[in-house]
């Protein structure tokens, strides 16, 4: 087998993107993924003739000019995705029980803030105040803004202050404090522990602009995989790797669980640091370090029913609901058994073939592993997949369909009756498919308590073996191609990938 110059482990959004952009600049990559579908979060799947995303419902910062179209014309997206603009009056609507009032994020900031000020007439220079430091914040993350500087990991200044914190500081109304926070299921929010930079950065580029991907956010899988290959990489699906050999220099193969062996200069892993790290024998990195990435939380896992509608019964909803059944929006994290579901998110995709009625909905309420840790000894995954978890499994998905299906219909009276079918994904579904130990939405948890704990550098004590992915400083669509960016900075040098980006 030939050596490449670059091996990339994992084809999610990172690892593609890595891939592209060195494939670009004239390196001999190899991309391997575990699975059939490329893409991680991007994945789709089709039930009853309707696309479903896994990870992908809406997408920031896409307008001409803002950050993540830069970054996508750069990758050769932007001109070829099929996308639908969401409602600017309000594309995300918080809601909570007992509260008629739906509390909308408009798109653009002085609509979100004449739009929120119009309800709360007494929090205007609170409102105002949150709106300048959100992006006070991010403006002090230079790739974030499209800026060749590196963030100074010195400066703590947003680093060590907490969302929930911060929030208090800018408006008193409590009410508002909780519409602010309502969309916290975005980064899965702790009260205690979320910094404000991830709350920043993440909600500010929805407010800038806030988009659907029609049909499915794997056509950005698609599209990266074309363009990775138009560029002479490579791409291997069901090659699942097990083990990274080291040599004296550092890292000088992969090996595939069929017994294929890829050979690289240099590697990159998009896959969670803790699983890239037991891929390599003792004595090639500190116990002391191995130590520490296992010692961080991930963050939490979800619970999906993915609702099939009958066909013109349920009008198509151009924004997403927040609900929290507390009226304190960071409460839902800490839900118990009996209390379950503490809140819900509902997506409505964009189709291509409907107009005034909506195909299909996502109705996703946050999940503790170990709600379904006594079935982890199960995989379904292609081509691994088994027939079934077993009938106490399904009874298990049942029961807590049922129970979000019952919050549901609080909201939408009669919404059972529209239904044609329902299917249900659990943390086991999200660790089998992307590749988390426990299905974790967002990888590793961030706190502002020790902020430099959970912060990644892409480098790590094997010389030319480097990571990428939301694992490192931030998840999400912007946030993981920002990560690519730094990654590939490693090879190309942040300056040079700078200035071609910002020529677009």
């Amino acid at each position: 087998m030939s050596k490449y110059d670059i091996v990339i482990i994992g084809s999610g959004l990172g690892g593609m993107e890595c891939a592209y952009i060195l494939a670009k600049e004239g390196y001999k990559v190899c991309l391997l993924e575990k699975n059939r579908q490329l893409g991680g979060n991007l994945q789709i799947f089709v039930r009853d003739k309707v696309i479903f995303d896994t990870g992908v419902h809406y997408i920031g910062g896409l307008d001409e000019g803002q950050n993540l179209y830069r970054f996508f014309s750069y990758l050769g997206l932007m001109d070829k995705l099929k996308l639908r603009r969401m409602d600017e009056s309000g594309f995300d609507r918080v809601t909570f029980d007992n509260d008629p009032m739906e509390y909308p994020h408009a798109m653009g900031y002085e609509r979100f803030y004449e739009t929120l000020a119009a309800i709360f007439p007494n929090e205007r220079e609170g409102l105002k105040l949150y709106c300048d430091k959100l992006q006070e914040a991010c403006d002090s993350f230079p790739i974030y803004r499209v800026r060749d500087a590196v963030f100074n990991e010195d400066d703590l200044s947003y680093l060590n202050i907490g969302a929930k914190s911060f929030i208090e500081t800018c408006v008193q109304d409590p009410k508002l404090r909780n519409v602010l926070a309502g969309t916290n299921a975005l980064y899965a929010g702790y009260a205690d522990r979320t910094p404000l930079y991830v709350h920043a950065l993440v909600v500010n580029t929805y407010i800038e602009s806030a988009w659907k991907c029609v049909d499915g956010g794997a056509q950005i899988a698609r599209l990266l995989a074309k363009g990775i290959k138009d560029h002479g990489g490579e791409i291997y699906n069901y090659c699942e790797v097990s083990k990274i050999e080291m040599g004296s220099e550092g890292a000088t193969a992969v090996l595939t669980t069929d017994g294929r062996r890829f050979e690289g200069k240099q590697f990159i892993s998009n896959i969670h640091p803790v699983q890239t790290l037991d891929m390599i024998e003792e004595g090639f990195v500190r116990k002391s370090f191995r130590k520490r990435i296992a010692g961080l939380d991930n963050s939490i896992s979800i619970f999906t029913v993915h609702i099939v509608f009958k066909p013109d019964t349920f009008e198509y909803l151009n924004y997403n609901y927040y609900h929290s059944k507390n009226s304190d929006a960071w409460a839902a994290i800490h839900y118990t058994e009996k209390n379950w579901p503490e809140n819900y998110i509902v997506f409505v995709p964009a189709s291509s073939k409907s107009g005034k009625y909506a195909d299909s909905m996502n109705v996703m309420s946050y999940m503790r592993y170990e709600e379904v840790e006594k079935w982890a000894h199960t995989l379904n995954v292609i081509p691994h997949r088994q027939a079934s978890r077993g009938a106490d499994y399904q009874e298990f998905k049942q029961i807590k369909a049922e129970k979000l299906l019952t919050e549901l219909e609080k909201k939408f009276p009669g919404i059972r009756d529209k239904i044609q079918s329902y299917h249900v994904s659990t943390p086991l579904s999200y660790r089998d498919y992307i590749g988390t130990s426990d299905g974790s939405m967002y990888g590793i948890a961030k706190d502002y308590n020790n902020p430099m704990m959970s912060l990644l550098s892409p480098r790590t004590q094997i010389p030319n073996l480097f990571l990428t992915g939301q694992n490192l400083n931030m998840h999400g669509m912007l946030g993981v191609t920002v990560g690519a960016i730094m990654t590939c900075s490693r090879f190309l040098g942040l300056k040079y990938i700078m200035q071609q980006i910002s020529k677009h």
